[in-house]
């Protein structure tokens, strides 16, 4: 954590997301090639591949550190994408790519969604048909964040052996990626694919392991999601407290008024809810091989932090009065950071109700 933040002091993500928004690719690639010297891009690669072998508790203190600068870099979705790939069956294509991740060379995105509000990793109509030597993907993936500046994607389709996970190069004949734009000014790809050629070889799991690997990917992809939006939620809340203290008016500080405090409080009080269900989320998936025991604390965390992020991010903008509104103003980065990745891998709603299916009444995952 602190060499997160140390890193974070010196590098001012902040003046780097202003000044990357609504560009393309969004981040600056040797800030990328920074945080793989500091090791951040290996945290959850196996030690074999040239990563640290660590666990998403870790990748989840990069990603809060990072977060809370509104750094424009992808790392969750890189880990995303990552974690599919470490979970997988190539071997040989594991060999290849994944040192190639840890040292900056090749930035991985996976490429899942295909319809709105759709969370569920096994709706999948992108097709793979075998010819000859390769395999023609064709169908439509959606919302790809990370996508855009991506060097290859992690695609799922269905093929004759059922579902199935492919790495596909981004430069690959084929397939038109269409660029649209968040709330925060990062570009997000659609990616269509036309019959695309992919090597048969690309392959990296079908089946049941195909299906394992991209629950975990996404499972820990919402946890390291909800590391993000409580690291971000407490900055708020920090330039918040901080405005408080030094916007004067009639003659005393504003956070000397007793409205302005017990709104402060509140707010404080949701934040420690969210770090202790994010806590405990973490515990029960480091310590539990169960995949609907993962995936309810991973919904648990999401839907938590979601709804966290957004409140205080939107309390930052009224405590801080009209200047709150201004684009000077730091905060309304933290509200569009909030914003996005409070509905990326699925809403608070969503993930409330796979909670609800997840996990039985009388379950003590403790």
């Amino acid at each position: 954590a602190d060499s997160v933040a140390d890193y974070c002091r010196r590098s001012d993500p902040v003046a780097r997301a202003r000044a990357l928004r609504d560009s393309e690719p969004g981040f600056d690639r040797s800030a990328w090639q920074a945080m793989a010297d500091l090791g951040w891009l290996g945290v959850i690669v196996p030690e074999q591949f040239g990563g640290l072998g660590l666990s998403i508790g870790d990748h989840a203190i990069v990603a809060r550190g990072a977060a809370a600068a509104v750094a424009p870099e992808p790392l969750t979705a890189a880990m995303i994408a990552t974690r599919a790939l470490v979970e997988s069956t190539n071997d040989a294509l594991k060999a290849e790519l994944l040192p190639a991740i840890v040292a900056g060379e090749v930035i991985p995105a996976l490429a899942w969604q295909e319809t709105f509000g759709d969370i569920d990793p096994a709706a999948v109509d992108v097709s793979a048909t075998v010819a000859g030597d390769k395999v023609l993907l064709s169908g439509r993936k959606r919302f790809v964040i990370g996508g855009c500046g991506a060097d290859g994607f992690v695609v799922s389709a269905r093929d004759g052996d059922g579902p199935a996970l492919y790495w596909v190069p981004a430069s690959g004949p084929k397939i038109t990626p269409v660029t649209q734009r968040l709330a925060d000014g990062r570009p997000v790809l659609d990616l269509v694919f036309d019959a695309s050629p992919v090597p048969s070889t690309n392959r990296l799991a079908s089946g049941e392991s195909a299906t394992r690997a991209l629950a975990v990917a996404l499972d820990h992809g919402n946890l390291a999601l909800g590391a993000e939006l409580l690291g971000l939620a407490h900055r708020a809340l920090e330039i918040t407290l901080d405005y408080l203290r030094t916007r004067t008016q009639f003659g005393r500080p504003i956070g000397a008024f007793q409205a302005l405090q017990h709104r402060a409080v509140d707010l404080y009080i949701h934040l420690r809810v969210g770090d202790a269900a994010f806590a405990h989320a973490l515990r029960i998936v480091e310590t539990n091989d169960d995949p609907d025991l993962r995936g309810a604390a991973a919904s648990r965390v999401k839907a938590r932090a979601a709804e966290t992020a957004r409140r205080i991010t939107r309390e930052a903008i009224q405590m801080h009065g009209a200047i709150g509104f201004t684009d000077d103003c730091d905060v309304g980065l933290y509200v569009k950071r909030a914003l996005v990745l409070s509905a990326w891998l699925g809403n608070a709603t969503l993930h409330r109700r796979r909670y609800a299916a997840l996990m039985p009444l009388e379950a003590d995952p403790a």
